[in-house]
């Protein structure tokens, strides 16, 4: 899927879902740190994902993980654009770009990212709503409670799907007043962000909640630590969990996943599609 493909996707919807491929290129995200640390081993599972089925490719240069401690704006930018610069030279892949820095997303749009993916849904930077609106660049609003330093530090809600839902609702209208296109904003509740093991199931089985918003809703549950608590593994055997939890996510309608595991995202969710809806067909 290329650029075009994707904004005409986010006004038509014609595929019932889309799969975007992680690519973290730091030393410690809670996953996959440090195993695509370089432009040419991330290039190399860029293409890996691509041929398993990812539509977008996001690429973060700072951890998010729970207790992360932030990077500055100029390592980050070494991380993530020659990574970008070296994507777009080879594919015309759609590239977001995990960030909640204004100048690293304005240097990794020049590079050649197409998204701004920003967990803190642009309140920890004011300037990254311009640079978005001047780019003309589609936006993800992550819900989050708190920073990734201290989000998982006993978070409580008294109305949980109401609050996360109000919060997206007031950033969504943020971004257009602030002159953002309707079909450029998606929204992502944030499985794992300042939420509790009970919290994330709520969440993903209120999903179609978000979907009344009237924005396309990402599902971001892949090998979180939810899913571990719960089945008392390690990271990499969270995959049959994340499986699970994407294809709820489907049923309630969430049509972006971000995923690790790219294949038996695709495999499961195409056979979940044509469960649900068995007149649709999966190309």
């Amino acid at each position: 899927m290329n650029i075009d493909q994707f904004k005409n996707w986010l006004i038509k919807s014609e595929k019932p879902y889309l799969l975007m491929g992680i690519l973290n290129v730091t030393p410690d995200s809670f996953s996959d740190g440090g195993q695509y640390f370089g432009a040419e081993k991330a290039f190399e599972h860029t293409i890996k994902m691509i041929e398993e089925g990812a539509d977008i490719i996001d690429i973060g240069g700072e951890s998010t993980k729970p207790f992360a401690e932030p990077v500055s704006k100029d390592e980050e930018l070494s991380r993530v654009i020659p990574v970008i610069e070296k994507i777009r030279a080879e594919h015309d892949v759609v590239i977001s770009i995990d960030t909640t820095k204004s100048k690293v997303a304005e240097e990794a749009l020049k590079a050649g990212a197409n998204i701004i993916n920003d967990v803190s849904a642009m309140e920890f930077d004011s300037n990254m709503i311009q640079v978005a609106k001047n780019h003309g660049s589609p936006i993800i609003m992550m819900h989050m409670k708190g920073i990734p330093k201290n989000m998982q530090n006993n978070p409580s809600y008294e109305h949980l799907i109401s609050e996360v839902k109000d919060y997206l609702f007031s950033r969504a209208n943020f971004a257009l007043n602030a002159g953002i296109d309707k079909n450029n904003i998606i929204v992502d509740p944030g499985i794992g962000f300042g939420k509790s093991v009970n919290h994330n199931f709520e969440i993903i089985n209120n999903l179609d909640s978000f979907v009344e918003l009237g924005f396309p809703v990402l599902l971001g549950a892949s090998r979180k630590s939810f899913i571990g608590l719960t089945l008392n593994v390690d990271e990499k055997d969270r995959v049959e969990g994340s499986i699970a939890a994407n294809v709820i996510g489907l049923q309630k309608g969430a049509s972006i996943f971000r995923v690790h595991d790219v294949l038996a995202a695709k495999k499961s969710l195409t056979i979940a599609n044509k469960i649900f809806n068995p007149i649709d067909l999966i190309t």
